[in-house]
């Protein structure tokens, strides 16, 4: 065993963090970290099976759980024998609160004002690499446990973020993924209350050795004509956004305190399809809301068609203690498997579509460090008859669709 174990449970924030305390724990070969989400009820049990299976495998370990279930239920990991230290989200990515000596601490997160200065770095195993420019959320969905394992929002200055994005490019990285908790709400804590636009002009321009931009999951009611002007025109910032949608119903909306109605998720689809036909949409959505009537959930498997969301994340619903969601009436647990089976389905068959679109056309790929597979500029994954070379960036020709991956071939020069 070279360096520590790193599980890591749920968002890309996550992931990338992950990879801070990698490098801030190497040659800690006795340790085990579980990075932990608390975004559903199952995220939380996940995170007990991960810990229980950790120590059955590495009885002789350390086991240190982190991450938003630990800052949010300390008490139950707390609990657990098989658990050595609880550290909170603050506290994860400080490297003293690695050491075998150190105090287990879990902040009062709500009274973080800064963002941690690793600002979380890169995957290893990827030609990609995450930045994170913000944490934290403002906002209290009714739903949402996030904002009580991240805090409020806390915003990178630039500098700090182009200043990463160059030692990224420098160390090879030919994509950065800029990520956060609620990256949309980036800049109002700064000086001069920059917003991501500017960021992403700044960091484009600072940085003109960086070929392709990418960002994470957006709020769509926080794309700003700064930010669609370069989401429509800016070649360096690839077609593919992942947004927060949700559902579809205006009344489910209502009770979930999202601040967009149904006709404000489609508008801007239309708006960013008529202006970059070539960007491909994600979309987060719950099924099985409390109250969600059938004909609720219906809008919302409309709302996928309508959208054509190719990269669907649904979340079947599940109470978190402690938030509003939990005190609505509730939808039977059957329904919610139900419903969320044929929101997959529906998202299932716009992606075979749209993938099936792309056959005969020359797209742009990143080639992952594997040299076989990889991304197009929208993120169709594409994967190589013949292997290129890792980190490359490759135009290629998509010759057909193959369990769920197009295949392509290098483009020739005419």
């Amino acid at each position: 065993m070279s360096g520590p174990e790193i599980i890591t449970l749920g968002c890309r924030l996550n992931i990338a963090e992950s990879e801070a305390i990698r490098e801030m724990t190497a040659g800690q070969d006795d340790l085990v970290v579980i990075n932990s989400c608390a975004v559903t009820a199952e995220a939380v049990r996940q995170a007990r099976q991960a810990i229980r299976r950790a120590r059955r495998e590495r009885p002789d370990a350390r086991i240190m759980v982190t991450g938003c279930a630990a800052q949010t239920e300390p008490a139950t990991f707390s609990a657990m024998p098989e658990v050595d230290a609880v550290l909170g989200n603050r506290e994860k990515m400080e490297a003293r609160s690695y050491l075998s000596t150190a105090e287990p601490t879990v902040s009062d997160i709500m009274a973080v004002r800064d963002t941690a200065p690793h600002m979380a770095s890169a995957f290893a195993e990827h030609a990609r690499a995450f930045l994170e420019v913000q944490n934290g959320c403002d906002h209290r969905c009714t739903f949402c446990i996030i904002p009580y394992g991240r805090g409020n929002s806390r915003s990178v200055p630039a500098g700090a973020v182009i200043d990463k994005a160059r030692q990224l490019v420098d160390a090879g990285y030919r994509e950065i993924v800029l990520t956060g908790v609620d990256v949309t709400s980036y800049g109002p804590d700064l000086p001069g209350s920059p917003s991501l636009g500017l960021l992403i002009e700044r960091l484009l321009k600072g940085v003109p050795d960086l070929p392709r931009l990418r960002l994470s999951s957006l709020d769509s009611v926080e794309i700003d004509e700064r930010l669609f002007d370069l989401i429509a025109h800016e070649p360096r910032l690839m077609p593919h956004l992942h947004l927060s949608l949700q559902s579809g119903d205006d009344m489910i909306l209502k009770r979930m305190k999202r601040r967009h109605a149904r006709a404000d998720a489609i508008r801007i689809v239309d708006r960013l399809k008529s202006a970059r036909p070539d960007i491909s949409i994600g979309a987060d959505i719950i099924a099985g809301f409390p109250t969600e009537d059938e004909a609720m959930f219906d809008n919302s498997l409309r709302l996928i068609a309508e959208c054509r969301i190719v990269h669907g994340h649904i979340f079947p619903y599940s109470p978190r203690a402690g938030t509003p969601a939990a005190r609505m009436p509730q939808v039977d647990r059957a329904t919610i498997r139900d419903r969320a089976a044929r929101l997959r389905d529906a998202c299932a068959g716009e992606r075979t579509r749209w993938l099936q679109s792309l056959i005969g056309s020359t797209q742009s790929v990143l080639v992952e460090r594997n040299g076989i597979s990889g991304h197009a500029e929208n993120f169709a994954p594409v994967r190589f008859a013949t292997a290129q070379p890792p980190s490359s960036i490759v135009r290629a020709v998509i010759t057909g669709l193959e369990k769920g991956a197009l295949i392509a071939q290098e483009a020739q020069d005419d």
